[in-house]
């Protein structure tokens, strides 16, 4: 046990280390080629932070273990809005930019009905694994065209705090060399610290009879999203909250597209959704991207009673899974009540002050 803790914490230091290089590898050998640092920061950056559940879910894909993969994704995008989105609110209210609001959450909110109508027959096989990712690389396109066609003054505003310096300023990590050794290190120890992540859950399942779905919903899920609170939190301190917002939706998109995407293709067999996810976790994921709508749209910001609200749900959440996995007689009654209680109580109190920030004073 000592032994597989040990691992479980060298795995997680190295996807933290090895996401954290690849980004700003990848980001300035981006920028020195001349691509648009609006694209860098909703795809570079965003898809980085993602590295580390993607290293999991493929890796896991590739080994077998499915549930694995399946749960790291969806826990990871719940944890995300939930956690990270929740703790970033409470520290300061988070500014909404417009375009997040009328492009980005739709599109998540369409990827995440997506991707419940092709597990409808419980599983994702490779060629929609295939159609995932060529989805991904659409988007990519579609957000380079947009770049563009516009100006990207404020782009280049979000990238330089995100660098905490000029984007053409002398640094260290300017040479192209540098750069590139930076993304294969990144990559490096994605790998080792993913399959020592995956190795030491495994055994923790084994070791305390959990499945590896709840591992990966839960332990796998909160440690390979520690890049996204980690970039969110730092973004919120230097005073670009809009980045930490868009930070969460890119993640989610790449985890949902691409994610799912590459473990489906490499998986030896279709990835099979357990039916717990299929009518609970999946459904969850669904309706916490559509709650970002309205939640957004409220004055544009995420305040800090809606982010402790956003941290509420998900230990109510974490509760459900702990009293799941115990057998819990009561477990019924504990659903009755968030599903005809809790859950339509806080849609009217979103409506509520949706509606109000929306009439005219």
């Amino acid at each position: 046990m000592v032994v597989d803790l040990l691992m479980f914490a060298a795995g997680l230091g190295a996807l933290v280390v090895g996401a954290e290089l690849l980004v700003r590898g990848a980001s300035r050998l981006a920028l020195s080629m001349g691509i648009s640092p609006l694209v860098v920061g909703l795809t570079v950056v965003a898809f980085g932070t993602s590295s580390p559940e993607g290293a999991v879910s493929v890796q896991s894909a590739w080994s077998g273990q499915i549930d694995l993969a399946i749960g790291n994704v969806i826990g990871s995008n719940l944890f995300n809005v939930l956690v990270v989105l929740g703790v970033c609110a409470i520290v300061a209210p988070l500014a909404v930019g417009s375009q997040v609001i009328r492009q980005e959450v739709p599109i998540l909110i369409a990827a995440s009905l997506l991707l419940v109508g092709v597990t409808l027959d419980g599983g994702i096989s490779r060629i929609e694994a295939a159609v995932l990712f060529a989805l991904l690389l659409a988007y990519t396109a579609f957000v380079i065209r947009q770049s563009r066609a516009g100006g990207n003054e404020e782009a280049v505003r979000e990238f330089e705090a995100e660098l905490a310096a000029p984007a053409d300023s002398p640094r260290w990590d300017d040479p192209r060399s540098v750069q590139l050794l930076l993304i294969v290190g990144g990559l490096a120890l994605l790998v080792t610290g993913s399959n020592w992540l995956v190795a030491a859950a495994v055994s923790f399942a084994t070791a305390f009879g959990v499945s590896e779905l709840i591992v990966g919903l839960t332990i796998v899920a909160a440690g390979t999203s520690l890049p996204e609170l980690a970039a969110s939190l730092v973004a919120v301190l230097r005073g670009e909250r809009d980045i930490a917002v868009g930070n969460v939706i890119g993640s989610n998109l790449f985890n949902i597209l691409g994610v799912l995407g590459v473990a489906g293709i490499v998986s030896p067999t279709a990835l099979q959704v357990p039916a717990s996810v299929l009518y609970f976790d999946l459904p969850a994921m669904v309706a916490v991207a559509i709650a970002c709508l309205p939640v957004f749209f409220s004055e544009r910001r995420i305040g800090r009673w809606e982010g402790a609200m956003f941290i509420a749900y998900y230990v109510a959440y974490i509760a459900y899974l702990v009293l799941d996995a115990r057998g819990y007689h009561a477990l019924e009654t504990y659903r009755e009540v968030m599903l005809f209680a809790v859950i339509p109580l806080t849609v009217v109190t979103i409506a509520v002050v949706t509606w109000r920030s929306a009439t005219p004073r």
